[in-house]
């Protein structure tokens, strides 16, 4: 068996444990208002969660060629296996920090950022594609604006409507509708997230020559569809903790205008390959939704810690593959 081989077996398993454990970091954004409003109780809810997420994951390649080929060129690299060996690790590292501490941060941002810091160490300045990683990062930044933008327009519209019905009747009709908002949620994030390791692996697979084009295999695709569907079965009750009740006291009617709002500009950027954060497209409609429903009511210390988180995962991630790689290779 030769080296090269083994190298790829570690890149392929390091892939699939991102997306397991992107899987259960995750399983936040697609349940916490269900499970907090009590339209699912917390073990259905993860096992829809999982059978959503597998589904979505199998649909769509289009995030994955951009994760494969956006940020550098897999045939350009003479070490591309050692770097995303480094961008892996510190991806994983840097999910189970937060994961550990309860802080919904982007497991995008942080493979997105390590992978940036990698190539720049590994290959050079001239290695990264600054343009494409621009992009990538406008995405990622711009989703959770237009999530919590969306959030507080469809909340406030649901307001107006429902001005007049008492809270109780309202609230009852929601939490039916939470069921389809919450299997909605998780099959966006499966058609998003997920394809992250398949373009990792895909990345792989054309850096070792295995392949010559960026186009993922099927094996690739059930293999990181089942891990993030693994992943989200295990759920992570921290971070739904901190999604569900922390920044404001959800309602069904809010949980579902959240839900709607975030699965729609997911949704939306799978149509157009780019990956974006749905750590950051839930947590900024439950703010808008939250501020629609009254300003006050959202605990915005609780916010404004995860939005720090936001900002730091991408230069963390990159200085902590950077290391990773320098030490190991």
């Amino acid at each position: 068996m030769d080296t090269m081989f083994i190298i790829m077996l570690v890149v392929i398993v390091l892939a699939l444990a991102f997306d397991f454990i992107n899987g259960f970091h995750d399983t936040a954004n697609a349940i916490a208002t269900s499970v907090s409003t009590r339209a699912l109780k917390p073990r259905t809810a993860i096992l829809m969660a999982a059978v959503m997420n597998f589904l979505g994951a199998l649909m769509f390649t289009g995030v994955a060629k951009t994760i494969g080929g956006k940020v550098a060129d897999p045939t350009k690299l003479d070490n591309g296996l050692e770097i995303l060996i480094a961008t892996l690790l510190a991806a994983i590292i840097w999910n189970l920090v937060t994961w550990w501490f309860g802080i919904p941060s982007s497991s995008s941002h942080a493979l997105i950022g390590a992978l940036a810091g990698a190539v720049y160490v590994g290959g050079g300045h001239d290695k990264v594609n600054w343009g494409g990683f621009s992009t990538i990062i406008e995405g990622l930044l711009i989703s959770p604006l237009i999530a919590f933008a969306l959030g507080y327009i469809v909340m406030t519209i649901l307001k107006w409507i429902f001005a007049s019905k008492s809270p109780h009747t309202v609230n009852k009709g929601f939490r039916t509708m939470q069921i389809l908002t919450a299997a909605l949620q998780s099959f966006t994030h499966g058609t998003n997230d997920a394809q992250k390791a398949m373009g990792i692996i895909t990345f792989a697979l054309v850096t070792a020559k295995y392949q010559s084009t960026m186009d993922v295999p099927l094996w690739v695709k059930i293999s990181a569809a089942t891990a993030m569907a693994l992943g989200t079965s295990i759920g992570g009750w921290k971070i739904i903790k901190t999604m569900g009740t922390k920044i404001f006291k959800i309602e069904p009617i809010n949980g579902f205008a959240a839900d709607m709002s975030a699965a729609s500009v997911i949704f939306s950027a799978t149509l157009t390959n780019l990956p974006v954060s749905s750590t950051h497209a839930i947590t900024s409609a439950i703010l808008g939704v939250g501020s629609a429903k009254r300003f006050s009511a959202v605990k915005w210390g609780v916010a404004g810690t995860i939005v720090v988180s936001w900002v730091i995962t991408i230069p963390i991630s990159a200085v902590l593959s950077g290391l990773i790689f320098t030490v190991l290779f």
